[in-house]
């Protein structure tokens, strides 16, 4: 009997992936409006490069972008680069369509809810108080506060122990077949797949495995299996 729904963040309960790059080519835009010595489809190439280095999370990446151009780091292009990217981020912020019908469904049948994310803890935390569901999550696990990422298992096993749930009553829902959905198997979890298709290279891995993984076309499915 399940117990217990835990879910990825990005692009499993809202959108990141539409938002992400309208709000960095914003930035670049206006970064060379304030001195940016290149143009903007250059700035904003050279920025993808950047993340796909450092990471998403690094949080420097318009300093090392003006270096680049610029020589030096110019405080007044960096500054405008961040507020841009963050206002156009947030103003664009929302929930995936049927986040907060099943999250509102999950609580009122009783269950746990839990989240299980990568990345910094402020950024994930500020993320679900602009949603406004924060409330509905009984935990909320990142890998920085837990030091341990997805796939792991253990972080999969550290948030099923503060809820005080086991592998056999708990179902995992993300949309990274590597990170969520391999990563919830390999500790025992109940893994759907959201916003994404198996492979069928994938396919043949589960196989190989001898797990079972549930395709959701939306959050919504989830009233009809729980």
């Amino acid at each position: 009997m399940i117990k217990s729904v835990f879910f990825d963040m990005d692009d499993t309960i809202y959108d990141t992936s539409g938002f992400a790059a309208i709000a960095r080519r914003a930035a670049v835009k206006s970064m060379v409006h304030n001195g940016l010595k290149c143009d903007e489809d250059t700035g904003y190439e050279h920025l993808m490069e950047i993340v796909k280095e450092k990471g998403s999370n690094y949080d420097k990446h318009f300093n090392l972008l003006t270096k680049e151009f610029n020589g030096e780091e110019d405080p007044l292009i960096i500054v405008n680069g961040i507020i841009t990217y963050h206002n156009t981020k947030f103003a664009m912020l929302k929930l995936e369509p049927e986040s907060f019908s099943i999250l509102l469904y999950l609580k009122s049948k009783g269950y746990k809810v839990g989240l299980i994310t990568n990345g910094k803890e402020v950024k994930q935390w500020e993320k679900l108080v602009r949603l406004g569901v924060y409330p509905f999550f009984d935990d909320v696990v990142t890998s920085e506060r837990v030091g341990v990422e997805k796939p792991d298992p253990q972080i999969f096993k550290i948030a099923m122990g503060r809820l005080n749930v086991s592998a056999g009553t708990s179902v995992m829902v993300g949309n990274n077949f590597d990170v969520d959905i391999m990563g919830a198997c390999n500790c025992g979890m109940r893994s759907m797949l959201i916003n994404s298709e198996i492979t069928p290279e994938q396919q043949e891995l589960l196989d190989e495995k001898g797990y079972s993984v549930e395709v959701l076309d939306s959050l919504i499915d989830l009233m009809k299996i729980l």
